[in-house]
């Protein structure tokens, strides 16, 4: 086998650089898509149900497009034209998305903004796996870890920026962050323009500074036989619908065993992030803001002629709020994914990924701990805002939130990356969405239910349910196989991706 060349930092960093922008859009919505879709007239039961077309599209979209990634070589790349496709589609449904009161003749505001939520993550799905699976072509083994965690700090800068963009066009450019009934917030709408932008940018950036292997040198690196690989994609390529979806369930059987012990920890994990992307502003509008939870009953609300000014400004308020914790936890993530491939190698993966399931877990059974009305004022460099003091001592759960996040966008696709044959990483890391995807539908369909039925609305204590579920994913990771790196040298072969050197 052809020794892989080694990458520089900034080799690395192109290869990942467009997540940067593909992650801001994602953390835009993340953000805000439970404040828009309330604004357009969901309740905190339907919600979670809006929530399931994420992982709805991750589930079909992303196995059809590792495969399809697996078979591509063109000019543009092998993974590459997934990722621009995919940014370029989800662009068009981010400027749409919050336009949705514009398009009333067509079809009701809150469907209309439904489809473009499943675009937009169908969007995200066909570039989000090619990534990954981009990582694991360009950098060798020996610099795994550090090809995940770079790429686990690019999605954190871009999450972080992604997120507190509609408070910071708000408290610092002056647009208005309360909505009137049936349309979005005009900080909002922009944000998503401001968004939409970054992320061709970004993405484009990848594209063109990165060149992939061509099949020769590929199939040397990874050490397989080139003729024997291409009689077999051509084989596949011919098959019959029936046949394709036999030879889909056969590697589902025999995927490595991994992979299988990774998704119990993958389910625990999943489903507590789930329900904090969902429930979160609620939960704090009700216990920091002490919004009283009818406030967010669809059934009550439209029985009234107006939403009263203060309700809509708390709402308001706890959604920019929201933003500003999400950054925090994606800040934390980004310092921690300086240090977690030294800690990793230390200590190894599984002992630095359980550990720091644990801090989310216990980040997430502390929320209800910050109730305190009081209002203080909080100096966030950029302005400065009054909010609840409960609110704003949030930022230290969010401590633990980014630990475990940094982790989890890094640990399972380091260890699972080895336990991959190199013809066929694509349409596992597609697979293995499987892991991310199932937990969400799990949770989406179950947490409406449980919030409203269990907890009387009260969401708060849906995210310590969530807390519970983060603990457990830490146990599980002690039951999963991670197999050694090989160690590589540095090889004098010129490399193919560009650099900003």
């Amino acid at each position: 086998m052809k020794q892989q060349p080694k990458l520089s930092f900034w080799q690395i960093w192109n290869v990942s650089f467009g997540f940067l922008g593909v992650q801001f859009g994602f953390a835009l919505q993340n953000a805000n898509v439970s404040r828009i879709l309330s604004d357009l007239g969901a309740d905190l039961h339907s919600l979670s149900l809006f929530w399931l077309v994420a992982p709805i599209m991750g589930l079909l979209i992303q196995p059809i497009v590792g495969a399809a990634s697996d078979h591509t070589w063109n000019g543009v790349g092998r993974r590459n034209p997934y990722i621009l496709g995919g940014a370029v589609a989800a662009a068009f449904a981010m400027c749409m998305m919050p336009n949705a009161p514009l398009f009333v003749q067509l079809m009701s505001p809150m469907l209309f903004g439904a489809v473009m939520l499943a675009l937009m993550d169908a969007s995200f799905n066909v570039a989000f796996q090619p990534f990954r699976s981009l990582v694991s072509d360009m950098v060798p083994s020996s610099q795994r870890n550090k090809g995940y965690a770079v790429q686990a700090f690019l999605i954190n800068v871009g999450a972080i920026i992604g997120s507190i963009l509609p408070f910071v066009l708000t408290n610092v450019v002056g647009l208005e962050n309360a909505s009137k009934a049936g349309e979005v917030a005009p900080s909002v709408t922009v944000a998503f323009y401001v968004g939409a932008s970054i992320m061709l940018g970004t993405v484009l950036w990848t594209v063109f500074r990165t060149r992939e292997y061509p099949p020769k040198k590929y199939y040397a690196y990874k050490g397989l036989d080139r003729k024997e690989v291409e009689a077999q994609l051509a084989a596949e390529r011919k098959a019959t619908f029936g046949e394709k979806m036999r030879r889909f369930v056969q590697l589902m059987i025999t995927m490595p065993k991994t992979m299988k012990q990774l998704a119990l920890v993958q389910f625990f994990s999943w489903f507590a992030l789930f329900i904090m992307w969902v429930y979160t502003m609620p939960a704090i509008t009700q216990n920091a803001w002490g919004i009283e939870a009818k406030w967010f009953d669809s059934a009550y609300l439209s029985s009234l002629s107006e939403v009263p000014a203060y309700i809509a400004e708390a709402k308001g308020a706890a959604g920019d709020w929201v933003g500003i914790l999400f950054a925090a936890y994606s800040l934390f993530a980004a310092i921690f994914a300086i240090f977690i491939t030294r800690i990793a190698n230390k200590v190894g993966r599984k002992l630095t990924y359980s550990l720091a399931l644990l801090a989310g877990g216990l980040g997430y059974l502390s929320f209800v701990l910050f109730d305190d009305p009081t209002i203080v004022t909080a100096n966030l460099l950029i302005t400065e805002v009054e909010i609840p003091s409960g609110a704003l001592n949030l930022i230290f759960p969010m401590i633990g939130v980014g630990v475990a996040w940094a982790a989890i966008l890094a640990m399972p696709y380091a260890i699972l990356a080895g336990s991959l044959p190199a013809e066929k990483t694509g349409v596992y890391m597609g697979i293995f969405n499987f892991t991310i995807a199932a937990p969400q539908i799990i949770s989406g369909l179950f947490a409406g239910w449980i919030v409203s039925a269990v907890f009387d609305n009260n969401a708060i204590y849906i995210l310590m349910l969530a807390g519970v579920a983060m603990i457990l994913g830490a146990a599980s990771v002690f039951i999963v196989d991670d197999a050694p790196d090989e160690d590589e040298s540095v090889s004098d072969d010129a490399t193919l991706t560009g650099s900003t050197n």
